[in-house]
């Protein structure tokens, strides 16, 4: 028997997770944020940020928010409550469970990332791709911003990269298999 897979909004119930998944994907990185910092993303821009859930477990989530293009949240800073107004949508954190990698699941979070991006009028998706991750990244569309500083905070090898919302974007069904990378601090 095959499990549901649902992206749905976060609820109160799901942070003890969420917390947990990105201290898992980050620190070993250095960049994990720590709780606070989380809920405060997600409170500035609830509509933009889901979790991902397999069966009746929580196997991931995606917190993006509206930022102004060519800028990032700081690590560890705690977001204003209200949302920017900005025609850029910027792509934080996406982790899946390390158990539940490589099999496709991360493609339903950006497929519904991209799907309410076009449909709040967002015009471009930004992320600061960390870890190694540029690569992952440019095969999924996303050009990096060439001439611009390493993001400060953010480990040696940060590249901020971007990718056009397009009128004529796959639904989320339709998306390609995105691997389940839980390295991009995206």
């Amino acid at each position: 028997m095959t499990e549901e897979i649902r992206v749905r909004g976060i609820a109160d119930g799901d942070w003890d997770g969420i917390v947990a998944l990105e201290s898992r994907a980050y620190a070993p990185l250095g960049l994990s944020e720590g709780r606070a910092a989380l809920e405060a993303r997600m409170r500035s821009s609830p509509a933009t940020c889901f979790a991902l859930d397999l069966g009746r477990r929580l196997a991931g989530y995606l917190l993006a928010l509206p930022y102004p293009e060519s800028e990032y949240p700081e690590l560890r800073g705690v977001e204003r409550t209200a949302p920017l107004r900005s025609r850029n949508l910027h792509l934080h954190d996406i982790v899946v469970a390390e158990h539940l990698r490589h099999r496709g699941l991360a493609r339903h979070l950006l497929g519904r990332l991209t799907a309410t991006a076009r449909a709040h009028g967002y015009e471009q998706i930004s992320l600061v791709a960390v870890g190694g991750s540029e690569t992952f990244w440019s095969g999924r569309g996303f050009t990096a911003r060439r001439g611009a500083p390493p993001p400060a905070g953010y480990g040696p090898t940060a590249v901020y990269m971007y990718k056009a919302v397009t009128a004529d974007a796959p639904a989320p069904e339709e998306t390609e298999m995105w691997a389940d990378a839980g390295a991009p601090r995206a």
